[in-house]
């Protein structure tokens, strides 16, 4: 007896990963587990279904399948009886079980796994973005970001860039800073792309003094001292009007009201440049 299992026809609407996938796993048990796959995807007709079945018969090829549409399930099933051909359902009985335990619909819409994939990698590709160009690193970036974030020291630049990276939006931020001049790109980015964070002095103060202190170090330091913390709200503040930017306060704000604001102006934004 040949060590050689039958070939499969994997058939899907989508593109057929989560086929692939249980085929081998189950192969894996058989001896070599060597085998001929032949995968068809994006099948979206009755006629492509008949094709196949045709191949199988003539191959002696059992076909497994993921077909979420259940008119083509349905058919292929049905042709398959008819023509002798082992047929397997991959995702029918988890969705059947499903469906029975919480009492709900299947969307029965092809390729959901892949986007819900291709979300997680544009979360990820988003959060490496915003620690590579995080705190000014790479100016650069201010032209790739979808949303660049320029205030003081403190004022949450940091923490909403991650926060809006993990909603799929590349963030980009630049302090600012009196002795530094702020990268040419920021005057030249499209309106509405550039966002400016302001904070009143007080709280501002607190902060700063709060973190001197967690750092070991006396709060009486000049990065606390509120001649230095006027000195750069005030520059901050000609910054920002000399680009003509947005600007949100965020003083007592958390930062899912404050990324709440900015997701707000970064989608009129490109409402606006899609009409």
């Amino acid at each position: 007896m040949s060590e050689h299992l039958p070939g499969v026809f994997i058939l899907s609407d989508s593109i057929g990963e989560t086929a692939e996938m249980a085929v081998r796993a189950a192969a894996s048990q058989f001896n070599s587990g060597k085998m001929e796959i032949r995968q068809v995807p994006n099948i979206s007709d009755s006629y492509t279904i008949d094709e196949i079945l045709k191949q199988a018969v003539a191959s002696k090829f059992i076909v497994v399948y993921t077909l979420v549409v259940n008119e083509l399930a349905d058919h292929l099933v049905q042709k398959a009886a008819e023509l002798g051909v082992i047929c397997v359902d991959v995702l029918g009985p988890l969705l059947d079980a499903f469906k029975e335990a919480s009492q709900l619909n299947p969307r029965r819409e092809p390729g959901l796994l892949r986007k819900m994939d291709d979300m997680y990698y544009r979360r990820v590709e988003a959060v490496e973005f915003a620690v590579r160009y995080d705190d000014g690193k790479d100016p650069r970036g201010i032209e790739l970001a979808d949303v660049v974030l320029i205030g003081v020291s403190r004022t949450s630049k940091t923490p909403l860039s991650m926060y809006l990276a993990h909603k799929r939006i590349k963030v980009a931020n630049v302090p600012l800073v009196p002795e530094v001049i702020p990268p040419e790109q920021l005057f030249t980015a499209a309106k509405g792309k550039v966002i400016g964070l302001i904070i009143r002095d007080e709280q501002l103060t607190n902060i700063r003094s709060e973190r001197l202190k967690t750092l070991g170090l006396g709060g009486q330091a000049s990065y606390a001292s509120s001649k230095r913390i006027f000195e750069e709200l005030e520059y901050a503040e000609k910054i920002m009007k000399k680009i003509g930017c947005p600007v949100i306060d965020v003083t007592n704000k958390a930062i899912e009201e404050t990324a709440s604001k900015i997701l707000e102006i970064y989608y009129r934004r490109i409402s606006y440049v899609k009409t």
